[in-house]
């Protein structure tokens, strides 16, 4: 059997999990999007987005008809949350002494937001599809068994993710619930049962519908390189597919099994 961890607990020195309910890697996304919920803020988004070039609190709030300590508010909220970038230049055009103070201007962030739930990674597929084309054209390997490596891969860099949290000499269960932290990250939901673990969502669950055998490959190498690194944990990962959930489980090991 598994180790016990507790359910209760964030994952840190002790080892625990964080609560079921928790928002762990989601936060980013929902804190950027909620900001947009406000109207206010949300014009003085979509102003500062439609503008040639960057903006300042004046320019903004005109444009959108708020006082300026109302913009000034909101526009460093939209910068807190990662909607908005900052920078200081002088409007005037002119340098040295007379030219004035450098004025706060505002642009859009660079950074992308997207939040579905349950939770999607398909840009992670993506991502390690377009290394196994390319491993593969180099190498003139098979794209099934590039798209394995790299994927094994993708599972020894969350191996170390989860050892880190694990902390130093960690006990089976600290590494168990370390290593459900970073797969409930990863959006695969995880849940005991009395078999193991049963991962309760496919991040990939589009792809998987229409390249069954491709993404639940993919998946079952990811796990696999996972416990190719958490020795400890004496888990396998196996392919169980079932209606409404991961084609993948992680088991205890079966008696007499090499």
């Amino acid at each position: 059997m598994l180790p016990t961890a507790d359910e209760g607990r964030g994952v840190g020195a002790g080892g625990g999990r964080q609560p079921r309910g928790s928002q762990a890697g989601l936060d980013p996304g929902i804190a950027g999007l909620a900001s947009l919920a406000e109207p206010t803020r949300r014009a003085l988004y979509l102003y500062v987005r439609a503008a040639d070039g960057p903006v300042s609190r004046d320019d903004a709030a005109a444009g959108v008809g708020v006082p300026r300590y109302k913009a000034k508010f909101h526009l460093d909220k939209l910068v807190d949350d990662g909607l908005l970038e900052t920078g200081f230049a002088r409007r005037t055009g002119r340098d040295g002494p007379g030219a004035g103070r450098p004025a706060k201007l505002y642009r859009p962030g660079a950074r992308e937001l997207a939040v579905t739930l349950p939770e999607r990674r398909y840009e992670l597929a993506g991502q390690l599809m377009a290394r196994a084309i390319t491993d593969a054209r180099g190498e003139g390997r098979p794209v099934t068994e590039a798209l394995r490596r790299a994927a094994r891969d993708r599972g020894h860099g969350l191996a170390g993710v989860a050892l880190g949290r694990a902390g130093s000499r960690p006990s089976p269960a600290a590494l168990l619930a370390a290593a459900r932290s970073v797969l409930d990250d990863e959006g695969y939901e995880t849940r005991r049962d009395p078999a193991g673990l049963t991962l309760a969502n496919c991040p990939f669950r589009a792809l998987a519908a229409e390249h069954t055998a491709l993404v639940c490959g993919m998946n079952l190498a990811i796990m696999e390189g996972l416990l190719d690194r958490l020795g400890p944990l004496r888990c396998a990962a196996v392919l169980d597919p079932a209606e409404g959930r991961c084609c993948v489980r992680l088991t205890a090991p079966v008696p007499g099994a090499g």
